[in-house]
C-alpha cells in the first residue's frame, strides 16, 4: 500500500523476540529491597539499536561536571513529565540529549521496569534507528556519544557481577567493558535484562 511504513528486518526480528513467550528471571533493580515502583519517580530511557549489518546500541557518557552520576555511561533518558507516557518521554529525552530525531525511531516496545537506589522507576524503551545519524550531544549533560555492538551487549559471557564494600555496606552490581568504556549500575542491569529477554544474537 502506498504510504505504508515497511519495517526493517531488524525491527521485525526484535519485535518478534520481545513479544515471544519467555520464562526468564530478570533483575528488579539495583537491589531486591527497594520501594515499590509506584512510590518511586517515574523515568524512561531509550535503547536505540542501529540498523546496520552488525547492529549497535547507542550510549552516552555523562558530563563529569554533573551533580548526579558524573562520567557514567547511560542510555538517553530522564523523568517522565506530566501528560507523557514512557515512550514519549524516552523519545523527548533522546532528542534533547543527543539530537536524535524522534521521527527516526521505530519503537519496538517497552521492556522490564527497573528500580534504582536513587529513587527512580525506569521504563526502558527499545527502538531501531538508522545507522550513522548526525548525533550532537547536549554539552550541558552529555560528554560523548558512542556505539557498542548489540551482540557484545547481549552475550552473557561479557556480563560481570561485582560486589564491593561502600562505607561498610555491601553493594552488588553488573558491569561490562567495551574498549575503554565501562558500563555498570542501572544501565548494565537493564542490558542484562534485555539480554535475558531477547535471547538473540545479532
Amino acid at each position: 500500500m502506498i504510504g505504508e511504513v515497511v519495517r526493517s528486518s531488524l525491527a521485525l526480528k526484535l519485535t518478534h523476540a520481545l513479544a515471544s513467550p519467555h520464562n526468564v528471571t530478570v533483575l528488579s533493580g539495583d537491589s531486591d529491597h527497594l520501594p515499590t515502583h509506584a512510590t518511586l519517580t517515574a523515568a524512561a530511557v531509550l535503547i536505540p539499536v542501529t540498523d546496520r549489518a552488525r547492529p549497535g546500541v547507542i550510549l552516552t557518557r555523562r558530563n563529569d561536571t554533573l551533580r548526579k552520576h558524573p562520567g557514567q555511561v547511560a542510555f538517553p533518558g530522564g523523568r517522565i513529565d506530566p501528560g507523557e507516557d514512557a515512550i514519549a518521554a524516552a523519545l523527548r529525552e533522546a532528542e534533547e540529549e543527543i539530537a536524535l530525531p524522534r521521527s527516526s525511531v521505530d519503537v519496538i516496545g517497552v521492556t522490564d521496569l527497573y528500580r534504582t537506589g536513587t529513587g527512580y522507576s525506569i521504563t526502558p524503551v527499545l527502538g531501531v534507528v538508522p545507522p550513522d545519524l548526525p548525533l550532537h550531544p547536549n554539552e550541558g549533560e552529555v560528554a560523548s556519544v558512542f556505539e557498542v555492538p548489540l551482540d557484545f551487549l547481549l552475550d552473557a559471557a561479557n556480563h560481570r557481577h561485582r560486589t564491593v564494600d561502600v562505607q561498610g555496606v555491601s553493594r552488588s552490581f553488573w558491569e561490562m567493558t567495551w574498549e575503554d568504556q565501562r558500563v555498570w549500575g542501572a544501565t548494565a542491569g537493564m542490558i542484562v535484562n534485555l539480554a535475558r529477554r531477547l535471547r538473540w544474537t545479532a
